[in-house]
């Protein structure tokens, strides 16, 4: 048997991990700024991690939710402090996919209704309703495009309220930084209008935080910047450091009915593990902090490189913009320098390194995309 091939693979293949560095197979060592999508927060094989796991698979590493969990209680307890929503409940699963899907039929059930309004160049995954929110045609099957979606422009508050007016509208999903599409911010004034007119309708917000929250961004979620509070928050890359793991943070507004919601794998012992452990490092390493003072440093070393066109994003999570001429430094930052960056279309490089980036490593990057723009 062979794998199925759908995914487009460069010749190098990973062996070691450590804090911000990764070696292949050949001994070659790699900077990386872009943690695997996102997902490596507290940086590679974190020994609090790596303790974590070691001592939870001695002790049990799998049993279903039909009985009780302690590690659940712990995770949910820690999240609600450090996240701000204390008062808020947690369900929680494998994937941020599966977390925008749980979100979705959760915010049905509340309205009795079906339609979404999502945005143009919204990425919320690949299983069905979260393909059918995500704007891509082309990785979407003839199955997962007949949901009722209606997709609006960023920043168009007119055309959500249009969309709200009509009165069929189950829920209202935006990421706190559409990251996909190139690290595309929604201005505050935005995302304070539509919190109020959800509000005003009933509608429950859900704000997908999957690559944008754990601390990435500068805040634990995007959407503080705007001070506002959705109905539902989706959470998984960070949240286990490459442990599978995601969940649904799920306002008081809701209630819970057994068997509404149901998983197999979702807060297995492993999993709330590695998930605590994760929190404990951002928490005693003032990680958040970290990727707020380190984002404003990357920032302004870029402003002084030639050849960008735009930066945009918040914290470590930040999309650079180069001019057409500049559409190969991925790959030769990659190839020739040894430093894994994210990519976007339109010549547009995503930065999304772990949280514990140093300014040591910042310079590291700078100095080679600045020699590989001159």
């Amino acid at each position: 048997m062979e794998l199925f091939d759908v995914y487009s693979l460069w010749d190098i293949e990973p062996v070691k991990a450590k804090g911000c560095r990764v070696w292949d197979k050949e001994g070659n060592e790699y900077l990386d700024f872009y943690g695997g999508h996102a997902v490596i927060s507290i940086g590679h094989s974190h020994p609090v991690y790596v303790k974590a796991i070691s001592d939870q698979a001695e002790k049990i590493g799998f049993y279903s939710n039909s009985v009780q969990n302690s590690l659940q209680k712990m995770l949910s307890q820690k999240l609600g402090e450090q996240c701000g929503y204390p008062d808020y409940s947690l369900f929680l699963c494998n994937s941020g996919a599966e977390a925008n899907e749980n979100a979705l039929k959760l915010a049905s059930f509340y309205t009795g209704k079906s339609r979404v309004i999502a945005f143009k160049e919204a990425f919320h995954g690949r299983t069905s309703g979260a393909v059918s929110i995500t704007d891509n045609p082309n990785i979407q099957s003839p199955f997962n495009s007949g949901h009722d979606v209606t997709f609006v422009s960023l920043n168009d508050i007119a055309s959500v309220e249009s969309e709200l007016d009509k009165g069929d509208v189950a829920a209202v999903i935006i990421e706190g930084i559409q990251g996909v599409a190139g690290i595309f911010v929604p201005e505050t004034e935005f995302l304070q209008q539509l919190d109020l007119l959800c509000k005003k309708h009933n509608v429950p917000l859900i704000v997908d935080e999957i690559q944008s929250g754990y601390g990435r961004s500068g805040k634990f979620f995007a959407h503080q910047f705007a001070g506002i509070k959705p109905d539902i928050i989706t959470v998984a890359k960070g949240m286990g450091n490459g442990f599978p793991i995601g969940g649904v943070i799920i306002s008081p507004k809701f209630e819970a009915k057994k068997g509404m919601l149901g998983t197999t794998f979702g807060g297995n012992h492993l999993a709330c593990a590695a998930a605590i452990a994760v929190l404990d490092v951002i928490k005693y390493e003032s990680l958040v902090e970290n990727a707020a003072l380190m984002g404003e440093y990357l920032k302004g070393k870029l402003l002084n490189i030639k050849g960008i066109k735009e930066i945009r994003g918040n914290g470590l999570m930040l999309g650079i913009e180069f001019q057409h001429e500049y559409s190969t430094v991925r790959n030769r930052l990659l190839f020739e320098s040894h430093i894994f960056t994210g990519g976007a279309k339109n010549n547009i490089m995503r930065l999304l390194p772990p949280l514990s980036i140093s300014k040591a490593e910042i310079d590291i990057f700078i100095n080679e995309l600045a020699n590989k723009l001159k």
